[in-house]
């Protein structure tokens, strides 16, 4: 990015926010401190009206904006690229939102990029289109974030056969394990917890808003989450190490090419997930190390065989 479409990407920048600090700035377009403040500079003499507070950061002059600019043809693929994995890990609210959003982005653009995005579209697909599970709205659960607004709702834990009500001011969404959870200090367990959003219901917002958190960042949340420090090496058909590369989403640190298949040093949390899925490859995946995993999946897989051996008393019809 030049030198002027950074000022241009500056400018949007604090148009979309309320206050920023250099700091931020410089984390967004990953430059250095001194190189924000030189860009601020030049912006205030080109007659930008920034604003800066001293131990608040900085701001726009209220009531200045630009005016509307259409998108470049990469930002307008972006947007449809996006709209493409917000239907495939969203549910139906956000995807209507995003339609229309997209419908918004056509309307801007000229004819001949019209017919281009129209090309990309019917170009871009996605598989295993697994039905949404049944979860919380996820477009509520956003303005809630947004809008520090306190949720209400039963939630059913792992395991558990009853609900519980739970009262929640809303601090993240993040998504994994295929699945979108709700991070926030409940009010019930004094503390904050993480919630399935398909084991939600009974969702609403109160009208009640609440101060949010110094203490807490979804970014440290993450980083503060489980980490995969066990490490295992499998041998892997060359055809089985393609659906592992795909499939181990905990993550892939080491790979070595034999004559004879694919080693793969997998990272994982604990060895119990690990098994389970090892089992699904059978002879097609060999554990090299370490030994405990290996004598893990043995007894996994004699137990399974053995589960299996049985006739089951009656069928289902």
């Amino acid at each position: 990015m030049n030198r002027v479409d950074r000022l241009l990407a500056l400018i949007l920048f604090l148009q979309s926010r309320r206050v920023v600090t250099a700091e931020q700035v410089a984390e967004h377009f990953k430059l250095s401190v001194r190189t924000i403040y030189r860009d601020l500079a030049a912006l205030g003499q080109a007659g930008v009206p920034i604003v800066a507070e001293a131990g608040v950061g900085y701001t726009l002059m209220r009531g200045y904006h630009l005016p509307p600019v259409n998108f470049t043809n990469e930002e307008a693929s972006a947007l449809v690229t996006g709209g493409l994995l917000v239907e495939r890990f969203s549910d139906a609210t956000l995807k209507a939102r995003m339609q229309s959003a997209l419908l918004r982005v056509r309307a801007v653009l000229p004819r001949d990029h019209q017919e281009r995005i129209a090309r990309l579209e019917r170009g871009l697909a996605t598989t295993a289109q697994v039905k949404t599970a049944s979860q919380a709205d996820l477009s509520l659960l956003q303005q809630t974030l947004a809008d520090l607004r306190v949720l209400s709702f039963s939630y059913q834990g792992a395991a558990k056969t009853a609900t519980t009500e739970r009262i929640v001011e809303p601090c993240g969404l993040i998504h994994y394990l295929e699945r979108w959870h709700l991070i926030g200090w409940c009010r019930t367990s004094r503390d904050y917890r993480d919630f399935r959003t398909d084991r939600m219901t009974d969702v609403k917002a109160l009208r009640e808003t609440f101060t949010a958190r110094r203490d807490f960042s979804v970014e440290q949340y993450i980083r503060a989450m489980p980490s995969s420090t066990l490490r295992a090496q499998v041998k892997f058909t060359p055809l089985a190490a393609d659906r592992a590369k795909r499939e181990w989403w905990l993550g892939i640190v080491d790979e070595t090419h034999l004559t004879d298949g694919i080693v793969l040093t997998l990272a994982t949390v604990e060895w119990e997930q690990l098994v389970r899925w090892l089992l699904s490859f059978q002879c097609e995946a060999t554990v090299l190390s370490p030994e405990n995993l290996r004598r893990s999946l043995v007894t996994a897989a004699r137990g399974a065989a053995a589960h299996h051996e049985h006739r089951p008393a009656r069928k289902v019809s």
